[in-house]
């Protein structure tokens, strides 16, 4: 065996330290470029991906009933970059197994728990485990494809029909910024003390949710705030397609 000189000793490991400096400083971008899928699935659903250039920020629609949501998404994707995730469905609950399950309650195992039994309290001595061991599996495969790298915003669409409103999400509330002349039922969530004080002074409803509940329920708010993810809701009345793309609009010109 030749040896290898220190001369030679010492360039290769510069060329290691580089390569791993540019690695760690540029990985992530690469990957951001990389997706390649046109769709991706998760507990049966499949959800239909539509990117627009290589900005880190993510954005979905979740519920297939909630379509002004949609609407607003498919508009905004086209004129902004990002990478769109749409639910291939029509209905808010989702088939699963012999059971139907919300798709905003299974982002956590205890969360995916109560959201299997809602619609089927009485399983089989062993199947409710083996279904949330299916799930935990799949929730890690969509997630490192949702979750944006560096600092990207996910954001979140969402239509709502049934008397909620802001003043329902007061008490997981640690900010509240409610303006005179909005609707109730329009406003934003965000996980981001930093964002809560751009989006308080703009024209719309804002509540800060930083701090985990004592019952997570599943849904994806609390999964991007444990990951220490620039999360927003934007919700909306059904139908005001107008408005929810303006306050798409002010998030983009303004958080970005």
């Amino acid at each position: 065996m030749v040896p290898i000189s220190r001369h030679r000793r010492l360039y290769l490991l510069n060329r290691l330290f580089l390569y791993t400096i540019i690695s760690l400083v540029y990985g992530s971008e690469v990957h951001d470029k990389q997706i390649n899928k046109s769709f991706i699935m998760f507990a049966g659903a499949k959800f239909n991906l539509v990117q627009n250039g290589d900005s880190p920020n993510r954005y979905i629609w979740l519920h297939g009933d909630e379509q002004t949501a949609r609407m607003a998404l498919e508009y905004h994707i086209g004129l902004y970059n990002g990478l769109a995730f749409f639910i291939e469905s029509e209905t808010r609950e989702i088939p699963f197994k012999s059971t139907i399950v919300d798709p905003n309650r299974i982002f956590s195992r205890d969360g995916a728990y109560y959201a299997l039994r809602k619609f089927k309290p009485g399983w089989q001595p062993g199947t409710l485990k083996m279904a949330l061991d299916e799930i935990d599996r799949e929730r890690e495969s969509f997630l490192d494809i949702l979750m944006p790298n560096k600092n990207g915003l996910l954001i979140s669409l969402h239509n709502n029909f049934r008397g909620y409103n802001v003043h329902k999400e007061k008490g997981n509330s640690q900010r509240i910024s409610i303006k005179k002349n909005e609707n109730p039922r329009d406003f934003i969530i965000c996980t981001n003390s930093s964002d809560f004080e751009i989006l308080a002074s703009s024209p719309y409803n804002v509540v800060l949710q930083n701090e985990l509940p004592e019952r997570d329920d599943g849904s994806l708010s609390w999964e991007a705030l444990r990951r220490n993810v620039r999360y927003l809701n934007i919700e909306t009345r059904l139908g005001y397609l107008s408005k929810q793309k303006a306050m798409l609009k002010y998030i983009e010109d303004n958080l970005n």
